[in-house]
């Protein structure tokens, strides 16, 4: 059973929403000490976070930001301050998803089983690793190994990097990795894709794994070769 955590100050909305979840198997929580959202986080140690923008003492990024700190677990954003600034903040803040109130519960419903079996679907897989010229990807925890060292990565650090391995040898296009990150991508700035791929050719770069990753221009990006 998926535990999903509801940060939500209109004790109406989280209430509806729990009650919903809850009748399709979820364990729930509603947040209540929106102070220190984060000790509630750790206490109930969920899958999933739904988290309201606008909320008493610090809003729904800083909150994002501190639970990245700590952990990788899906975030949707739930939030009728729906302009594109706010929803491409959201999603380079950590989110992965993005709800605009008011909306439908059955389309919350879709979104939150959607963003559940995309990140742990691959838990159940037989392989626990796929390599790829020496450099290791830990479908288990999410990391790389290369030389002996390990690389954490962030979650649409490591769904871009599955994404290529599955693709070894091939181009996978900008708009499929896009549907891999983001499952609506018609929200999401081209650039923010561009932003993720730079800050993980860094942080490879950073690593010692440089040119892992190639541009292929009007197209997409694939792996060097082996």
């Amino acid at each position: 059973m998926y535990k999903i955590l509801i940060i939500e100050d209109d004790h109406t909305i989280s209430n509806q929403i729990s009650k919903y979840l809850s009748g399709w198997g979820y364990e729930t929580a509603c947040a209540k000490d929106f102070e220190n959202i984060l000790s509630e986080f750790t206490s109930f140690s969920p899958q999933l976070v739904l988290l309201d923008i606008g909320l008493p003492f610090y809003n729904g990024y800083y909150w994002c930001g501190e639970i990245r700190k700590i952990s990788q677990v899906p975030v949707i954003f739930v939030s009728s301050a729906a302009d594109n600034m706010n929803i491409v903040m959201a999603i380079n803040m950590g989110g992965d998803d993005f709800v605009v109130k008011p909306f439908d519960l059955e389309v919350l419903l879709a979104k939150v089983q959607a963003i559940l079996r995309r990140t742990y679907s691959f838990q159940n897989r037989s392989a626990a690793i796929m390599e790829h010229g020496n450099v290791i990807l830990n479908l288990t925890d999410m990391s790389l190994l290369y030389q002996g060292k390990k690389l954490e990565l962030s979650k649409n650090e490591f769904r871009i990097l599955q994404l290529l391995y599955e693709k070894a040898g091939g181009t996978v296009g900008r708009d499929s990795i896009m549907k891999r990150l983001w499952d609506n991508e018609c929200f999401v700035d081209d650039n923010t894709l561009t932003v993720n791929i730079n800050r993980l050719r860094k942080k490879l770069e950073e690593a010692g794994i440089e040119n892992f990753i190639l541009t292929k221009k009007g197209v997409g990006y694939q792996l060097r070769e082996a």
